[in-house]
């Protein structure tokens, strides 16, 4: 990690909400997780104004950038899942307008994002993850599979909350699924299917909330399993045993800083027969629904939701800032 992003990564403690200033909270947008977006956005928006924060919805699919400008805010709780608003699109336009807002910066922000890109570098910098390749075709994908047998995964590169990834295992199931993918993006992730725990961990400002353990009877932690089962199981802290929830913690931060994330995320992982912790992903924008990881993890660590959304909030103020805002004292932030 460069000493900027470490850096970024310090907490700067604010206790007056007064000292945010007026806050946009940008939800709902053009992607296909709108509607969770909106779920996220709403609920953050409630806890931001009972904790006394000035501040207001932004859906940039029905307002301007131009007008965003002009509108008088000074700093955005990003709260915009998939293209558009997780991939450095929206970072980029708020440095460009010099607006604070909260979570990773452009470059981070595009390479999470990016599940090939940043596959490729969790393998050049020897985090262990599951085999893959890249498709862009049926040929491709028929050749992978050979490679690297079945069950496969497969996802489309740029998408999130699971849109367009499916599980294979036939090989005759092998061509919808491509299409599946290939009609989010033109590029896909073909991945090895690892049966072992489906585990996650959390980071907020530098440090690793406890682990959650997914259990759904699903096929596998699909977007009905994430956003509307009541069915799936989530076990909090979720590794097995201190020695796995110290290694997931560790490789959390890892994968996060490796890829220059900053301020707070989710690291997903799958467990191999061994208990090893094969990192997926990292999400630079993670769901804050009812049925969001993130919130469950710090509530396992002693943080409501209010403190939470306020927390991520705090990362809004970056590095250039850190003379101004370093601690302005508080209300049991």
């Amino acid at each position: 990690m460069t000493n900027s992003a470490a850096m970024l990564d310090q907490r700067r403690v604010v206790y007056d909400a007064g000292d945010f200033g007026r806050v946009a909270v940008m939800l709902g947008g053009r992607s296909s997780e709108r509607e969770v977006s909106l779920d996220t956005g709403t609920a953050v928006l409630n806890a931001l104004r009972a904790r006394g924060v000035d501040a207001h919805a932004w859906d940039p699919a029905e307002k301007t950038m131009s007008q965003f400008a002009a509108a008088g805010f000074d700093r955005v709780w990003i709260a915009l899942h998939g293209p558009g608003g997780e991939d450095g699109a929206l970072q980029g336009a708020l440095q460009w307008l010099d607006m604070p807002y909260t979570g990773s910066g452009v470059m981070a922000s595009a390479l999470a994002m990016d599940k090939v890109r940043s596959k490729h570098l969790f393998r050049a910098r020897d985090i262990p993850t599951p085999d893959y390749a890249v498709v862009r075709s049926h040929a491709d994908a028929s050749l992978a599979a050979e490679q690297l047998g079945l069950p496969l995964i497969i996802k489309p590169s740029g998408q999130g909350s699971s849109v367009g990834m499916s599980k294979i295992f036939e090989r005759a199931d092998l061509e919808e699924a491509v299409d599946t993918a290939l009609q989010y993006d033109a590029t896909a992730l073909l991945e090895q299917c690892i049966t072992g725990d489906e585990l996650t961990v959390a980071v907020l400002q530098g440090s690793a909330l406890p682990s959650i353990r997914i259990v759904t009877p699903r096929v596998f932690y699909d977007y009905r399993a994430k956003y509307e089962s009541d069915r799936t199981d989530y076990i909090c802290p979720g590794a097995a045993g201190d020695s796995q929830e110290q290694l997931c913690a560790d490789l959390a931060i890892r994968a996060f800083k490796e890829l220059g994330c900053t301020g707070w995320g989710r690291v997903d992982f799958m467990a191999d027969d061994g208990g090893q912790p094969l990192v997926l992903e990292v999400n630079t924008v993670p769901g804050m629904t009812s049925h969001s990881l993130v919130p469950m993890a710090a509530k396992q660590a002693g943080i409501d939701f209010q403190t939470l959304c306020w927390r991520i909030l705090e990362t809004s103020f970056k590095a250039d800032q850190a003379d101004n805002v370093i601690e302005v004292a508080a209300h049991g932030a």
